[in-house]
């Protein structure tokens, strides 16, 4: 599992296994981002950040303040072809994002504004180590009816990693598969399921996609898959 030590000491290019160098942000060029993000937010209202993901269960950031909201306009995908981290280049997994359309139920984390530079690079240390994704300002409804702006991390659908085939037999064999640095890909999606069912929180395609998963490493447990099903 990440930590906040991890991240503070991990060098980009190596600690989250072999990421093709013209993929990787420089500290510059992360930097940059986060400036540029920052300078684009709302009424310097307070900053709150959308988990959907390992964010969730794992934020590593500090926070004052932590709420069940739900996003509007984005759903759950498994659309990032994951070469590191949870996966390898030679077995790719796939990793969680955020696709256009639906909505996304999630926990929303209010940031110490005396600590929020701090907290928002060891964020972009952590999600933005290649440009796979765009930190967009968005509008959350938190549990009991009260909108904020917060932070949320959408995929880019112009990255190299983006993939737009996201069925269930396309994707299920690769999560089953995948393992890295940090553990399997099936971990990450396990984890995600238990936390929703935490919070009581729906998603039915990721229930579905966890069955698949279990299925599939059911049946590849006891031979009851061919080569045919990994290709």
């Amino acid at each position: 599992m990440l930590t906040r030590d991890f991240l503070q000491k991990a060098d980009c290019k190596t600690a989250f296994g072999a990421i093709e160098e013209s993929l990787l942000l420089t500290p510059e060029q992360r930097a940059a981002s986060l400036d540029c993000t920052l300078s684009r937010r709302p009424d310097h209202s307070p900053v709150w950040i959308f988990g959907y993901g390992s964010l969730m269960w794992n934020p590593v950031f500090e926070s004052e303040e932590v709420r069940p909201a739900t996003l509007q306009g984005w759903h759950r995908a498994f659309c990032m072809r994951l070469t590191a981290g949870r996966g390898t280049l030679h077995q790719p997994g796939r990793m969680l994002a955020l696709k256009a359309g639906g909505h996304t139920t999630g926990l929303a984390f209010r940031l110490p504004e005396s600590k929020l530079r701090e907290e928002l690079e060891l964020l972009w240390k952590r999600e933005m180590v290649t440009d796979c994704y765009v930190p967009t300002w968005c509008e959350l409804q938190l549990d009991g009816g009260e909108k904020v702006t917060a932070l949320v991390f959408v995929m880019n659908p112009q990255h190299p990693l983006f993939e737009e085939d996201t069925s269930y037999q396309v994707i299920a064999p690769l999560i089953a598969s995948a393992s890295g640095p940090l553990g399997t890909n099936a971990q990450y999606l396990f984890a995600l399921d238990n936390e929703l069912k935490h919070h009581g929180m729906q998603d039915d395609c990721i229930g579905d996609l966890v069955r698949c998963v279990q299925q599939w490493l059911q049946q590849n447990r006891t031979g009851g898959i061919g080569s045919e099903a990994t290709a």
